[in-house]
């Protein structure tokens, strides 16, 4: 338990009622989770308002109220403390912070932001510090993790008061450090709020979440956002490669940093030797090595992870031979062989920018050999649709054969998200065909029954997720599954 005065501590409130002193058994955001002595927390969700349920957390225990805005139908008692912020969302983070001890103080974290690479990266920095022998911690998509302990995630950054806890088993655990993917939501949203980052990380930024941030101005300075809000002594390290790069860190106060695999000005550089179905040949740092992993977009995955390691202090040569053992994250560009001698490859691509490197980085490893590629592709339901016919086009124009096939349709009709995805297509006279299955499965057997010896199938937008969304329903369903069938 933690006193209010300490939970408080770093907070700007704007008005206390009752103020006194008292001890709190937790904080919490949903009144249903509310014991005797909780905080609660009135923030104003995208779904909900949690002003409606401060009378219900009361009932049910809480003993101090923090809130927005001021109501005069709520009944103000003796026994609880009031207290007025102009940010609900900014004092949980603050104050879950405070109640955990502040564990982030304690570990060396490493959060990275982008529209494409996050998973990968922290889970390549994962791997690669683990086995180097340092005890970490995972926050990404695919899952959590507590050194070796595998913990279940449900959206790419946690709650604020969820990611406290999760720091603080961390740090209970010995470990020293962790490794975080940032959303673009998570950083307008204050669930990273109170947070200290040792480091920062900028991939890439595209065209995604326009849904939610409704402008890509909007977009790009969410996640800007994430690295103006660091200190002075953190490093922030930007892909210089990426147009809007140099522009992440044009505020912050951290140590800037650099990588790029053509501009001479960057602090790290990479070049790319060879690249093939067997994996990547690169030099780094006038240093030749080796990985199994697979495409040019993961060369900025490995030299973002080998940057990060040199800035965190570890010698040059132990992380060039830990990065050349490491290997991908489920679910992005899995290659399999199947039956008929046709390679299948898994990728989470689910943004036009991904669906382009994805398909661009089998073409050129492919343009030797002339071999046909399949293109097995959807869209998700009641999320962007603009991107939609940008992800019909890129599809056709980059592959032999197109398959537009549901993804998670969620609550729309399967049949209109590939009727919007159509209309990205060209009329075509060089002999490209597309098809329109939205059975998933089928779509993935019409590609592995026509695929011939050496053919390419690219079964992208899932990657490591063993599910369908249909009408708030989970059903089971596993690209991987369907593949090794074949």
């Amino acid at each position: 338990m933690k006193t209010l005065k300490e939970i408080l501590h770093g907070l700007k409130t704007e008005q206390v009622i009752n103020e006194r002193e008292l001890y709190v058994t937790g904080i919490v955001f949903d009144s249903r989770k509310v014991q005797e002595g909780s905080v609660f927390v009135a923030e104003k969700g995208e779904q909900t308002d949690g002003h409606l349920y401060i009378s219900s957390a009361i009932d049910k225990g809480a003993k101090v109220v923090v809130f927005e805005d001021f109501s005069d139908k709520w009944e103000i008692k003796d026994d609880v403390t009031y207290i007025k912020v102009k940010s609900s969302s900014l004092a949980l983070g603050i104050m879950a912070n405070n109640f955990y001890d502040n564990p982030t103080k304690k570990l060396r974290l490493i959060g990275i932001t982008g529209t494409n690479g996050k998973t990968t990266t922290v889970t390549l920095l994962y791997k690669m510090f683990s086995s180097m022998g340092f005890p970490c911690g995972l926050v990404s998509t695919i899952e959590n993790r507590i050194k070796e302990q595998v913990l279940p995630t449900e959206r790419t950054t946690p709650d604020a008061v969820t990611l406290s806890s999760l720091f603080a088993k961390m740090v209970e655990e010995g470990c020293e450090y962790a490794f975080m993917e940032v959303s673009s939501h998570a950083v307008v949203q204050n669930r990273i709020a109170g947070l200290h980052f040792f480091g920062a990380i900028f991939s890439n930024i595209t065209l995604d979440h326009l849904d939610y941030h409704k402008t890509f101005a909007n977009y790009i300075k969410a996640k800007k956002k994430f690295f103006d809000d660091l200190s002075s002594k953190s490093f922030a390290l930007t892909n210089l490669d990426d147009k809007n790069g140099s522009v992440m860190i044009q505020n912050t106060k951290a140590k800037k940093y650099s990588y790029s695999l053509s501009s001479a000005s960057s602090d790290f550089k990479a070049a790319v030797l060879e690249d093939s179905f067997e994996g990547l040949h690169l030099k780094l740092d006038n240093k030749e090595i080796f990985s199994p992993m697979i495409g040019r977009f993961n060369v900025y995955n490995l030299l973002a992870v080998y940057s990060a390691a040199v800035l965190c202090g570890i010698d040059k040569e132990r992380v060039l031979i830990s990065l050349s053992a490491l290997t991908p994250a489920r679910g992005r560009f899995e290659c399999y062989r199947i039956s008929t001698g046709a390679v299948a490859v898994i990728d989470y691509a689910h943004t036009p920018d991904a669906l382009e490197n994805v398909l661009t980085t089998i073409n050129e490893i492919n343009k030797f050999r002339g071999q046909k590629v399949f293109c097995i592709v959807g869209c998700g339901g009641d999320r962007d649709k603009t991107k939609r016919p940008i992800m019909g086009e890129i599809g056709q124009r980059l592959s032999d054969t197109l398959i537009l096939t549901s993804d998670n349709p969620r609550t729309e009709d399967p049949n209109q998200i590939l009727e919007d995805m159509k209309q990205g297509l060209k009329k075509d006279k060089s002999g490209k065909v597309h098809f329109c299955i939205t059975d998933r499965a089928e779509a993935i057997k019409l590609a592995c029954t026509l695929a011939k010896k050496d053919d390419i199938i690219l079964v992208a937008g899932k990657g490591h997720e063993d599910y369908q969304e249909i009408n708030h329903v989970k059903h089971h369903f596993d690209d991987r599954e369907e593949i090794l069938k074949y």
